[in-house]
């Protein structure tokens, strides 16, 4: 697959992982072949790779090309990261995230309205209005999924559907639409052979850059106060941002609950107290 959707000759290969085969290509040229689940996935992932590198801010890897369940992309050769890289890569997400999208929901040109974020469906329906976007689109679909199966006990839901309520109030001064990289837990960032950070597997759509910088908070993310510092200098975050933390992770907090099982419920409950004392 690395040959016919790149044009060279495969030399050799080694697998990374179930999904995942480095493959060095005639010349020396090394790609990552991908096997997704679903090709309106691997679609979306692709269209959302190309959409961030349009930008020239964060690095991502260059789409090769893509067929059905197939992505192939470049290799980010793999290093450690350092205070300096991380200042300069909160610099350049303020960049991607200011290079903005159409609307809140909107997908990455040629992506589907049908993607994912992990291996959860995520739809991507365009809204004016954030609050009203937030919780109809990425918090509600979660919220009743995780209910009907067992995993959050509606007296818990009822306490995220009262921050929900309390959204336009909460959510702190409006801002358009910034370009997300939408999945960016420290999964997804790759620290490069120079220091630089990589992204890689976005569920890329226009939102609140303030979700972006939450998921990333609650995964963890090395040096995470230098890549704030550095996001800071390029683009000041609204009054209040430390204090809507809690309320941007609901959304990444349910998809996993809805995954992932009772635990992240329980963390989902914790950030909507937070977000609303």
């Amino acid at each position: 697959m690395a040959a016919r959707l790149t044009g060279r000759r495969a030399t050799g290969e080694r697998p990374l992982s179930a999904a995942l085969t480095e493959v060095t290509l005639d010349g020396g040229h090394v790609v990552v072949v991908k096997r997704g689940d679903d090709p309106g996935a691997v679609r979306a992932e692709a269209a959302g790779l190309r959409w961030l590198a349009g930008t020239h801010t964060v690095r991502v890897p260059a789409v090769h090309g893509h067929e059905g369940r197939w992505l192939v992309t470049y290799r980010v050769p793999s290093g450690q990261p350092d205070a300096r890289a991380a200042v300069r890569f909160g610099r350049d997400l303020a960049a991607l995230h200011a290079a903005g999208a159409p609307a809140f929901g909107s997908p990455p040109p040629g992506g589907p309205e049908e993607a994912r974020i992990g291996l959860a469906p995520m739809r991507n329906v365009a809204g004016s209005d954030w609050p009203r976007w937030y919780a109809d689109h990425r918090v509600l679909p979660y919220l009743r999924r995780a209910v009907d199966e067992g995993t959050l006990r509606r007296t818990e839901a009822g306490e995220i559907e009262r921050v929900l309520e309390r959204l336009p109030e909460l959510a702190g001064p409006a801002e358009p639409p910034a370009r997300l990289h939408g999945d960016l837990w420290n999964g997804n960032v790759l620290w490069g052979a120079d220091g630089r950070a990589w992204l890689i597997d976005p569920a890329a759509h226009g939102g609140h850059r303030e979700t972006d910088l939450a998921m990333l908070r609650l995964f963890g993310c090395p040096y995470l106060e230098r890549v704030l510092e550095g996001y800071q200098e390029a683009a000041p975050l609204a009054a209040g941002w430390a204090d809507r933390i809690g309320l941007h992770q609901l959304f990444p907090l349910l998809v996993h609950t809805v995954l992932f099982g009772r635990g992240y419920a329980e963390q989902a409950v914790a950030a909507a107290r937070s977000a609303c004392p």
